[in-house]
């Protein structure tokens, strides 16, 4: 069941919801939470379609608020308020009200949740993209038990980890941590197997993937060793390699389908290890609602505790960090204009050979001393 309601308000929505209900036949809610998504209309239908999977295992009335503050002055003058109400198979196995706030009330969307909360029920608040710098202190935020973000959407998703460290309050999550619960429960379950002493660890994934610098960041934290973090072309994490006295316990998921897990003296096993679509990660995060305290150890560590490299190159710079290595192969062309000066002497050579002598360069012998002490390998 599908009802519109235009220019409307939050009594008239719930009039109406209650309506749909009767209309279907069930007179009680049986929902077990509100979640809140705030979008935009570009994602509004991949989050909606994502939250109406998750609600068969977590029924839940969904509201989707879409803010449409106006680009000329008379639209932003305008203050209305559009729903779409979706009851039925349209709505999983909850309900779903569909929020454009249009105008000066974009501004206060929590006005217009909170009379449609579920009382008694906790509140999750989800930001699919642009979820704002503190979220708790979001006007939405302020009204969840649970609030979960998406680093991999941002403009630079490796950076966006630091401003959730700052921002960080309990009851904060991300989708980036909950992708790497696979792993993290693979990992686990190997070392229970064999009582061995980690010495190090490496992690490999593709570039700007926060979740490749958050499962590096955990086993840090657990292991206390230090972690080197490949980047690889993906997808998504590929590869993370324990190193032990006996050798290397190694979780490879080349092809983001099947994993293998390969541990010394023992045969290797396959396990299953898909990338999950976002209706899994948005199920399983609705399945716990206390804090986090793990991902906050995670989040809350710095990315420059992990060693990064480029895979295939031995040595990334000084320090492991690519910026560094790119600064050294930089520093010869800094030499460039002073070898300019030979093509010129070349030059008054031809010109004029009476008045060339041939004198040394001053330069050269620092350079030959130079050359003739044995060079120090990085890392060393």
């Amino acid at each position: 069941m599908k009802i519109d309601l235009t220019d409307t308000t939050s009594s008239k929505i719930n009039a109406a919801l209650m309506d749909a209900r009767r209309a279907s036949g069930s007179t009680a809610a049986g929902m077990v939470l509100t979640l809140v998504i705030v979008t935009d209309e570009g994602s509004a239908y991949d989050a909606l379609r994502a939250a109406n999977d998750a609600s068969r295992e977590h029924p839940s009335r969904t509201l989707a608020v879409i803010k449409r503050a106006g680009r000329s002055p008379r639209a932003r003058a305008e203050t209305r308020l559009d729903a779409e109400i979706l009851v039925g198979t349209d709505a999983g196995s909850g309900e779903t009200v569909v929020l454009r706030m249009h105008g000066e009330l974009a501004a206060h969307a929590q006005s217009v949740v909170l009379p449609l909360l579920l009382p008694d029920a906790p509140v999750v608040v989800w930001w699919p993209d642009n979820a704002p710098l503190n979220p708790a202190q979001d006007p939405l935020g302020a009204l969840a038990q649970r609030r979960i973000t998406d680093a991999v959407t941002a403009e630079s998703p490796v950076g966006q980890l630091a401003q959730r460290a700052a921002g960080y309050t309990p009851g904060d999550t991300d989708l980036a941590w909950t992708r790497i619960t696979g792993w993290r429960s693979m990992l686990a379950a190997a070392l229970d197997q064999r009582d061995v002493e980690i010495t190090g660890a490496v992690v490999e994934g593709e570039s700007y993937n926060p979740s490749v610098e958050l499962l590096g960041l955990w086993l840090h934290n657990r292991l206390h060793v230090q972690v080197e973090r490949v980047v690889t072309g993906g997808p998504g994490i590929t590869a993370v390699r324990l190193r032990t006295a006996d050798g290397d316990i190694t979780l490879d998921r080349p092809d983001g389908l099947l994993g293998t897990l390969c541990m010394p003296g023992a045969p290797d096993r396959m396990v299953a290890l898909k990338r999950r679509d976002t209706a899994e990660l948005i199920a399983e995060e609705l399945r716990r609602l206390d804090p986090d305290d793990i991902y906050a150890t995670a989040v809350r560590t710095p990315i420059d505790r992990l060693r990064e490299r480029i895979a295939g190159v031995e040595h990334a710079g000084p320090g492991g960090t690519v910026e560094a290595h790119a600064a050294a192969a930089e520093a010869p062309e800094q030499d460039a204009p002073e070898q300019e000066e030979s093509p010129k002497a070349v030059e008054a050579a031809v010109a004029n050979p009476a008045r060339v002598t041939a004198k040394p360069s001053k330069k050269a012998a620092p350079a030959a001393k130079k050359s003739a002490a044995p060079r120090k390998r990085s890392g060393q």
